[in-house]
């Protein structure tokens, strides 16, 4: 691949930067705040985080930290008091020992896994990645010189990975196994006995390394205790990163703290790129997340019990409209929607929705609702919508959801062949 031929002068970003996109989820929350705006109502259901305030006594610790002086750089793997915080949550939710040098923390979850990336990957190797995916992993991914692999689930499997599926998708290229649970957008969960199946299949491929995303792992609706690959599979623990933080649990997005814990010659890596990127987290947000790991958990609780009241008023809102068919999630705030029936059909304007893109864009500028297309995701005809929002917001979305499809026309014998073609994908 050579480089672009610019004007003298002219920035051309590099091939890194071209190859991938914008995040979907970031553009579609940009575009609801420019209509805000402009004086529009939106509802807005793209965005993937706690509507709830960051609890009382994590914002103490951080105010009593900056007051310490507490100001400066710390070690690249944060301070002594995070990294006891995180072995001791790793150990009462694992059943895991972790050292320091099996300890990384990062600004987010985020920065963890594209450093995790960025540190194993040369140009070609493969990250295998099931459908529907989080937006991200691709394009971290692309940026990094890998090659994604995108391996289908099915809704006869609950949009797990199969054991058949993934043997069928290593080669000797492969380098990581992405799993993310519960899941960004579906919310499944993989239990103790599935991760245990997948983990035989990476038993017989020793190349082969997972990257566990669990930053949702305490927002569950199951009755039961998450339980992590590298706590059901010690065969293959060795070969486990995972991945959390405190964005999503304790209502944190905007602090940027996430962690990762792994093989320490991984970790030292990782550690080693953090040194020269942003020398190490910022010091304030490690003392919040102190507390927030140690202190009072009662914030969990009463968080997930709104969430479950949200997600069951969501699923019987949104499932009621004709043409649309939630997936009751396990864990984690969204709803994704099937919308396979209204592809085909055509707005009052008499333009014809071809996509799930089509259909969020018809839901944004005639329900003033925003969402984010399922084809982002990895998957279509779908859309996805948070429901870490209050009720009076999901009642009002669904009223504006139901009465805009209601406008729509029934396909004709056109559209409904374009329709059948696109569901058949």
């Amino acid at each position: 691949m050579g480089m672009s031929t610019t004007r003298a002068g002219e920035f051309s970003p590099a091939t890194r930067v071209r190859r991938i996109r914008e995040s979907p989820s970031s553009a579609a929350s940009a575009r609801a705040r420019d209509l805000k705006g402009q004086g529009r109502t939106i509802i807005d259901f793209t965005v993937g985080e706690p509507d709830f305030d960051t609890p009382r006594n994590v914002k103490d610790a951080a105010i009593a930290a900056i007051e310490a002086g507490q100001t400066k750089y710390t070690a690249v793997n944060g301070t002594p008091a995070l990294r006891d915080a995180i072995r001791a949550r790793m150990l009462r939710t694992s059943g895991i020992v972790y050292t320091d040098a099996q300890i990384t923390i990062g600004g987010g979850g985020k920065q963890v896994i594209y450093m995790a990336f960025a540190a194993s990957l040369d140009p070609g190797d493969e990250v295998i990645i099931p459908t529907p995916y989080w937006v991200s992993y691709p394009d971290m991914v692309l940026a990094n010189d890998g090659s994604p692999v995108i391996v289908s689930t099915r809704p006869d499997s609950a949009y797990k990975l199969t054991p058949a599926a993934l043997e069928a998708a290593i080669t000797d290229r492969t380098k990581w196994l992405v799993l993310n649970a519960p899941s960004n957008p579906v919310g499944v969960l993989y239990t103790p006995e599935d991760l245990v199946a997948l983990a035989e299949v990476l038993e017989r491929h020793p190349h082969v390394w997972v990257l566990s995303d669990e930053i949702y792992d305490e927002i569950l609706y199951t009755g039961r205790p998450f339980t992590g690959i590298a706590a059901a599979a010690p065969g293959i623990r060795s070969r486990v990163l995972t991945v959390n933080g405190v964005s999503k649990t304790y209502a944190m997005t905007g602090w940027r703290l996430g962690y990762g814990v792994g093989d320490p010659k991984l970790i030292a890596a990782i550690n080693k790129l953090q040194s020269q990127v942003s020398s190490c987290p910022s010091s304030i947000s490690q003392a919040a997340a102190v507390e927030a790991l140690t202190g009072d958990q009662s914030f969990i609780a009463d968080c997930v019990a709104a969430y479950r009241t949200r997600r069951d008023l969501a699923l019987e809102r949104i499932g009621a409209i004709a043409g649309l068919s939630p997936i009751a999630p396990d864990g984690a705030f969204y709803l994704y929607v099937g919308c396979g029936p209204l592809i085909g059909r055509e707005t009052a304007a008499g333009n014809r929705l071809r996509s799930d893109e089509d259909v969020t864009l018809f839901l944004l500028e005639e329900a003033g609702v925003a969402v984010i297309q399922g084809s982002a995701y990895g998957t279509a005809p779908f859309f996805r919508m948070s429901f870490a929002t209050s009720e009076s917001e999901i009642n009002a979305g669904a009223d504006a959801i139901a009465a805009a499809v209601a406008g729509l026309r029934p396909p004709t014998p056109a559209s409904a062949d374009a329709r059948a073609e696109t569901n058949a994908r």
